[in-house]
């Protein structure tokens, strides 16, 4: 799913370079938190943790922008130590349970050209992946991993709305080059449509076996994030 989303802005930053100077671009990496809201609120009491990629492109002089967003939070997560296998416990590894939520959207963004200062706003359109993923790690300082597994997914519907504040801290003086760079900050409101997932502490383990407690419910999220971008 995540080389899926890279391949996907890797392609439009491919279609926009012909094109460079005709057209406005920028791009942001941003440090992202996923508060559950409404019903996924009542069914999920964690917030989540991660990061959003995005990158967007628009004609000089039009405030209009269009582009695409990936996401990925991690909402639970859970590390505990067992033997390497029944025939060999004196071999012990770390078996880590992490409960994520990846996003992509595609948005349409309207934002005014000041020269320090740019508020924004956006209209957006895509889907939400849940999957609750378990791996083997080895007990050393690298911590390299043997194996995984998912235990469980699922993907919704997503769309909403969001604005933020695009800040200029660098401009350059040349024609040459890229950009200027500026920080991001800005609020989403996801609207998510139902789906199943697991929540942490869903997997229970007994006798040998494997039981999941799967929880189902509308998934709306409220993202805020922090970040850096750039101007081509």
């Amino acid at each position: 799913m995540r080389t899926t989303l890279v391949a996907l802005f890797a392609s439009l930053l491919f279609l926009a370079a012909p094109v460079q100077a005709q057209i406005n671009a920028e791009g942001a990496l941003t440090f992202t938190v996923g508060v559950p809201q409404g019903e996924f609120g009542d069914q999920l009491d964690a917030t989540g943790f991660g990061g959003n990629l995005n990158f967007a492109v628009g004609f000089p002089g039009s405030p209009v922008l269009v582009g695409l967003d990936a996401g990925y939070l991690i909402y639970g997560h859970e590390r505990r130590n067992e033997p390497f296998s029944t025939t060999i416990p004196d071999v012990t590894v770390d078996v880590v349970t992490d409960n994520s939520v990846a996003s992509g959207h595609v948005f349409l963004r309207f934002k005014p050209n000041l020269p320090v200062i740019q508020p924004y706003a956006d209209g957006l359109f895509g889907f939400k992946y849940f999957a609750t993923q378990t791996r083997i790690e080895s007990e050393a300082f690298e911590q390299n991993e043997i194996t995984r597994s998912t235990n469980f997914d699922d993907t919704a519907l997503s769309y909403g709305f969001g604005g933020g504040v695009k800040i200029n801290v660098f401009t350059p003086t040349g024609d040459n080059g890229p950009g200027g760079v500026h920080l991001d900050l800005g609020a989403r409101y996801l609207i998510g449509k139902e789906a199943s997932y697991l929540q942490k502490g869903s997997i229970r383990r007994e006798s040998g076996r494997v039981t999941f407690d799967v929880t189902h419910s509308e998934t709306t999220m409220l993202l805020f994030h922090f970040g850096v971008g750039i101007t081509l």
